[in-house]
């Protein structure tokens, strides 16, 4: 259910190669769906669950050696995505609830579009988006062993993680309106100190 919501709502994001406008006309059909009250409870269990079990798998597979660079992609990709899926659902929950602001487009890029909050966001989303990749990934390489179109296993998942490059820059060239300039509403000025 998490890897579905995460893999639309990528989309979402490639989306913004259109435009903010189109950005946000996706978001709001999508959110029809997981902003139902029981789908957005059942994806914040899901949240919950994939924090809590992923940062047990991570206490006991460190321990375990030698582990294999997908291995090691596996284990560090899903602490840092443990870590972000607390830091960004936080403050998807406080921009609604406590700032009552609209978590749209201008939400996420009031920091990413901004120097020198750009120095965080930057890397902070980047990474993001490459852990979620680099997880598929290593989950692909354990689960799987035939080639498919004649692309080996181990190349399926290089594959996935070069998907998964070429999907952050398509999403960080929309979300920057083409590495430009983007005009940010004033209500979104209290994410930067405005």
């Amino acid at each position: 259910m998490l890897t579905a919501f995460v893999g639309v709502h990528l989309v979402n994001h490639v989306w913004a190669i259109f435009g903010p406008q189109a950005h946000i006309d996706m978001m709001d059909t999508l959110r029809r769906v997981y902003r139902n009250p029981l789908v957005e409870a059942l994806l914040l269990g899901a949240v919950l669950v994939q924090m809590v079990s992923g940062l047990k798998l991570f206490a006991v597979s460190r321990k375990q050696l030698p582990l294999s660079g997908f291995d090691r992609l596996h284990l560090w990709s899903g602490l840092y995505l443990a870590v972000f899926l607390l830091i960004h659902v936080g403050a998807i929950l406080t921009g609604r609830f406590l700032l009552h602001l609209d978590t749209n487009y201008y939400f996420g890029v009031a920091g990413l579009a901004t120097f020198p909050f750009n120095l965080f966001f930057g890397p902070y989303y980047g990474l993001a988006i490459l852990a979620f990749f680099g997880h598929l990934a290593a989950v692909h390489q354990k689960k799987m062993s035939r080639s498919v179109l004649g692309v080996p296993a181990g190349g399926q998942s290089w594959l996935i993680l070069a998907g998964g490059l070429v999907i952050m820059l398509v999403i960080f060239y929309g979300l920057t309106n083409g590495f430009t300039s983007v005009t940010i509403p004033a209500e979104y000025g209290v994410l930067i100190g405005k």
